[in-house]
């Protein structure tokens, strides 16, 4: 029944194909059958036959058409903490608990620090500190990021409020940020949901290095001013210009700078002091990492202690600027207000803003992921981030993403679980409650201090930027436009200009893919001084290295001009004359499909001749652009030059093709075989590792010999073919088996039957059978039965075809693509001399 329905839908598609006029066997006129009979099948006898069948467009449905199993683990995946919670255990906890608790005295101080960088109150940092660790450990895939405020988001936040305080002034800052907080978050988790985090791969490592160099630039040149307690201008303009008013406002400087100088000095003293005691001492070299770690928290609270000092009588009028009240608790917890305006005011902003939440955090955590030998999930860190960003607003949160310091203390404290979150949200929560009475006397020099030592460790290094030079100089430039844009402009503009250049480098390299031409070379394997075979075996010596060593002899391919970088002494052979070998270097689609044949018909035209050099009898049949030779002149003979037979195309670095690059192949085909006239280019394609390239391609009629050869039917093709049984075998095994209980069975049933018969006769056949037989000429007669059978003969093996016999020129390999191309050539001069035909063999 089913077989019935499946064929009328097929004549009914057969002759609605007829009706719009669609061939359905568009370019394959060979078909199937024609492949079917002649010399082109191998025996039956001592091979598989096999005709590969084409991708559908069904199959490909049915391939991304998720099923019930991976809707399941769909949902499992978006929360991993269920993939460890129930091995949860003391020696965990205790190793999150130190780091919590590390992490928690960190980020108390440097949440009010980058608060100040966004122009909100120092409480908004503690919010967006205490919901970034609360949330995102239920839906991370990394142990040791961190999220909560950031310098650089918090500089871009402080942008943005800064731009609305002008064109909308009676819009709270706090209330642009919640709602600049919800919309951001709700773009990345919809790009994780869908699980299309592999976009942050467009964002190249130059790209980020150059942000974070830029705007730790950016940021550090705008605490200065804080720092020294100079007023009178922007520290939000370009860095430049925040460079040039601090110079001139130097001689304004007021006794925040003693404040400010001398807690960035102690603060570099310090962390110098642990490394050289680390370094003198190894044993200790814990507790240095600690006093390490927490040097911004001792820092900070001398200098508090300081301005309690001098401060504490005159609350009013303090001597220095320091942060004042903060209040207790969460006074701005509220559902976000997110209406037209709000959003229209940042609206060209968000960009900008989602790259700075995306490539900080993904960047930090699968750089901490190599380092701890795990793995992380874009896609997964992505929703992390996102709903964190969702739900902070509701508490009062502004944007927040990875910390790249934090992460670091994290790891080395020896964070086991994201569970270590939930202990530094503990310890925020703390400092919300009850600590907020000391915050009052903080001098604001003195965190301006804390984020200038924070940012410039992420300035790259110069040996960085030299490793980049030796791997890619290009993008050593991309690097530095970033940065003085970055410098000159805005941090914004640094992240769009250093992403457009390196997409702009990608597209054009794309473009500009230059293929090449190879030669075969042969080569022998060495180790030492004795030769190495194909099977791995150690030869003799390559001193007395011959043609004869066919055990140790393979061929390669190289590029005929070296620009690979091989041994120019090597001669590179050509292939064959009139044979080419193309390989495409960086795929093969509609935007290089051009400038790789244009080059690879130029370079055919350059080095071989016409095929018939009279295929213009009149003057004026000859193209504008081939006009030969002038009146009286000559033809330049080129004798020398072979004529062009054959092309094999290496799709080795192919993927996909589309329709503009296949009908690109079809028009050189066609341009080729009237410059051939009357014979036709063979083309061969080697290494095609998609079934839809092999689909395309077929389409349009390659794969298999020009139907309107007269000697169709007379070519013979060289086909790649594999052994498919053998005595190792999984097949064999299995076949053994049951030849072994099969044979056992015989003998069984000849021992009753005997008997039988012997009893019959009189007398105790059976047993005197038993005593005549014994166990070892019983094992010796079934192993000798067993020898016998040539089942596990090596000549008798049975092998099949790599690639289907329905497309012959399809090849496995380019020595089986060129031995085939060599193959039709050859026979097609042969039948030539006998006058039989053109065809390929």
């Amino acid at each position: 029944m089913a077989a019935h329905r499946a064929s009328t839908r097929t004549n009914l598609g057969h002759g609605l194909a007829k009706v719009l006029g669609i061939k359905l066997h568009y370019r394959d006129p060979t078909g199937k059958e024609n492949l079917t009979r002649g010399e082109s099948v191998f025996s039956v006898s001592s091979a598989d036959t096999f005709v590969e069948e084409e991708p559908t467009v069904s199959e490909w449905l049915r391939e991304i058409t998720p099923t019930s199993r991976q809707c399941l683990l769909y949902f499992w995946n978006l929360f991993p903490f269920l993939h460890w919670i129930g091995r949860y255990n003391a020696q965990w906890l205790f190793g999150d608990l130190i780091a919590g608790i590390t992490v928690g005295a960190v980020v108390v101080p440097q949440g009010m620090a980058y608060a100040t960088l966004a122009g909100l109150p120092p409480q908004f940092g503690l919010y967006s500190s205490f919901m970034g660790v609360l949330v995102y450990w239920l839906f991370a895939t990394s142990k040791d990021i961190t999220i909560g405020p950031v310098a650089v988001m918090s500089t871009v936040t402080g942008n943005i409020l800064a731009q609305v305080a002008t064109t909308n002034p009676t819009i709270p800052g706090h209330v642009v940020a919640s709602a600049l907080s919800l919309i951001c978050g709700c773009i990345i988790a919809f790009v994780g949901l869908i699980r299309a985090g592999w976009i942050v791969d467009f964002i190249p490592l130059a790209a980020i290095a150059a942000y974070m160099t830029g705007s730790a630039l950016n940021i550090a040149c705008g605490q200065i001013p804080t720092m020294l307690g100079e007023s009178g201008f922007s520290t939000r303009d370009s860095t430049y210009l925040v460079i040039i008013h601090t110079l001139q406002y130097l001689p304004e400087c007021k006794i925040d700078a003693a404040m400010g100088l001398t807690a960035l000095f102690l603060l570099y003293l310090i962390r110098s002091a642990c490394k050289y005691g680390a370094q003198r001492f190894p044993s200790k070299r814990k507790w240095f990492f600690f006093a390490q770690t927490l040097r911004t928290v001792f820092v900070l609270l001398l200098y508090t202690l300081i301005s309690w000092l001098v401060n504490r009588n005159r609350r009013s009028k303090p001597l220095f600027k320091i942060l004042s009240t903060v209040p207790r608790g969460f006074q701005y917890a509220a559902v976000p207000v997110i209406n037209k305006t709000i959003i229209s005011s940042f609206a060209s902003q968000i960009p900008a803003s989602v790259i700075v939440l995306l490539i900080e955090h993904i960047a930090i955590a699968k750089s901490f992921g190599r380092v701890n030998n795990y793995s992380i999930n874009p896609s997964q860190e992505l929703v992390g981030i996102g709903v964190t960003n969702i739900l902070g607003p509701f508490l009062g949160a502004y944007p927040a993403t990875g910390s790249f310091s934090r992460t670091a203390i994290n790891s080395k404290a020896g964070v086991r679980t994201p569970l270590a979150g939930v202990i530094t949200a503990l310890v925020v929560l703390l400092a919300i409650y009850a600590l907020t009475a000391v915050f009052f006397y903080i001098p604001s020099a003195s965190l301006s201090a804390v984020i200038i030592h924070a940012v410039l460790d992420l300035i790259t290094s110069p040996n960085t930027l030299y490793q980049f030079w030796r791997v890619s100089p290009l993008e050593v430039i991309i690097f530095f436009a970033g940065v003085l844009v970055t410098v000159f402009s805005s941090i914004e503009n640094g992240i769009y200009t250093t992403i457009c250049v390196s997409v702009a480098v990608l597209l054009f390299r794309v473009v500009k893919a230059k293929g090449r031409f190879l030669g075969r070379v042969k080569v022998h394997s060495v180790i030492g001084d004795r030769l190495v075979n194909n099977d791995g075996k150690i030869g003799e010596g390559y001193g007395s290295m011959s043609n004869d060593h066919d055990s140790s002899l393979r061929n390669i391919f190289l590029p005929i001009e070296h620009n690979d970088g091989s041994n120019p002494q090597v001669d590179v052979e050509s292939p064959y004359p009139g044979i080419y070998i193309f390989r495409f270097s960086e795929g093969y689609n509609y935007p290089n499909a051009n400038h790789y044949l244009d080059y690879m018909v130029a370079t055919i035209f350059a080095e071989t001749r016409r095929t018939n050099p009279d295929n213009y009898p009149r003057l004026g049949d000859r193209p504008w652009n081939d006009p030969g030779p002038r009146r009286g002149q000559l033809a330049a003979d080129q004798s020398d030059r072979p004529t062009l037979k054959a092309i094999i195309l290496d799709f080795s670095s192919v993927n996909n093709v589309d329709i503009t690059s296949v009908q690109h192949l079809v028009d050189v085909r066609n341009q080729l075989d009237f410059y051939t006239a009357p014979h036709r280019v063979d083309w061969h394609m080697a290494c095609i590792n998609n079934r839809w390239t092999k689909r395309a391609l077929a389409s349009a009629g390659f794969g298999f010999p020009s139907p309107e050869d007269d000697a169709l039917t007379r070519w013979k093709a060289i086909f790649s073919v594999a052994e498919i049984g053998g005595s190792t075998s999984a097949a064999a095994v299995a076949e053994r088996g049951d030849i072994e209980r099969d044979l056992r069975r015989r003998l069984t049933e000849a021992d009753v039957e005997v008997g039988r018969n012997e009893k019959k006769a009189g007398g105790d056949g059976i047993t005197r059978q038993r005593d005549s037989r014994s166990e070892s000429s019983e094992g010796g007669e079934f192993d000798k039965d067993l020898g016998s059978t040539k089942a596990y003969a090596r000549q008798t093996a049975k092998v099949a075809v790599v690639h289907g016999l329905n497309r012959p020129l399809f090849h496995i390999d380019l020595t089986s693509a060129l031995q085939s191309a060599i193959a039709n050539v050859e026979r097609r001069g042969e039948l030539e001399t006998k006058g039989v035909g053109t065809g390929p063999v």
